[in-house]
């Protein structure tokens, strides 16, 4: 069974740390993992240098978390973790209080940077970071090329982590601009693991700036209309409320209702040009279940919030079985 996984940060990673439980016990290897074969496309728009290091959020929250390795509390960076470098830095006037670099993090992107620089492409710089961590999947970045997600406010055009972190989305946003993405290519194997697949799974992460992101590069979203396997997503909006972070902004930026229906309908059907087949919202959204049938969407309702692992991987299993592809 090959799965694909197109993925943010923490609700990616905590959704595919429940998929892999789950097919670890129903497709289990006699070796503590399992058979299926799955593929995590990570969204790099979040990326950035800073302090000369590039920096990749939302692969190293996918590869400390499935790693065993990340900070629960958070959901991002290392657990144990300490800020002296940072601190030091700021006795000489530089870093950036708001985003700061752990340690043991720094370590990651130093690893990195000199692997990068090195002429390595990102690619083949993450499967190497990843041999240490065994995060039991194929972790792919969504391309080698540098793209980086920008917010377009009435004061000027930032980065989205500046705007993300340091202003909690608070600034009202006008719109997003992923600088270099019209350029970028997939990274060698992402086509393959969405042509391939058996089935392609869109967890709970923004659909505006995680999701959005690795569809705007050239050739993913032609795949995923595609491919002949089902696509199925699961809603990051429960009650009409992000069910983690501000995704209410970065919709509401882009004219879309923080809304279950409205997010499935802004990704689309297949059968109408957009990405889906199927769609999972939380039983708190169940009644927008029998509208989405009627436009012609496989669509459920399950209690989608994840609590724990074993949560999780029910939630991972009622996606599934919206395009019968439980193991």
């Amino acid at each position: 069974m090959k799965v694909t996984v197109l993925s943010g940060g923490v609700g990616g990673a905590r959704f595919t740390r429940g998929l892999l439980a789950l097919l670890r016990d129903r497709l289990p290897d006699g070796a503590g993992g399992t058979t299926a074969q799955v593929t995590v496309v990570a969204n790099t728009g979040d990326d950035l240098w800073l302090h000369g290091v590039r920096v990749c959020p939302d692969l190293d929250t996918l590869m400390y978390t499935l790693g065993g390795a990340v900070h629960e509390g958070q959901g991002w960076g290392r657990r144990e973790e300490s800020t002296r470098t940072a601190t030091d830095l700021a006795a000489y006037g530089l870093g950036w209080e708001w985003f700061t670099l752990g340690d043991l993090d720094l370590a990651t992107h130093l690893a990195r940077t000199s692997l990068l620089r090195g002429g390595e492409p990102l690619s083949r710089v993450t499967a190497r970071l990843a041999e240490r961590w065994r995060p039991g999947v194929r972790l792919l970045p969504m391309s080698d090329d540098e793209v980086e997600t920008h917010v377009v406010t009435d004061d000027g055009t930032i980065h989205f982590e500046e705007w993300w972190v340091r202003h909690r989305a608070a600034v009202p946003a006008r719109g997003f601009v992923q600088v270099g993405v019209e350029h970028a290519t997939p990274a060698p194997g992402v086509l393959e693991a969405l042509t391939e697949a058996d089935v392609v799974l869109l967890p709970p992460s923004n659909p505006v700036v995680s999701v959005g992101t690795i569809l705007g590069v050239p050739g993913v979203r032609d795949a995923l209309r595609t491919t002949a396997a089902p696509v199925v997503g699961v809603s990051p909006v429960v009650g009409g409320a992000p069910v983690r972070g501000m995704a209410d902004a970065c919709l509401a930026a882009i004219g879309v209702a923080t809304q279950a229906g409205a997010v499935a309908r802004h990704l689309g059907l297949r059968a109408d040009g957009g990405v889906l087949d199927a769609w999972l919202v939380d039983d708190a959204d169940a009644d927008a279940v029998p509208v989405l049938v009627a436009e012609g969407w496989r669509a459920a309702a399950a209690p989608t919030l994840m609590t724990d692992v074993p949560t999780t991987a029910r939630i991972a299993e009622a996606a599934l079985a919206l395009v019968d592809r439980t193991p």
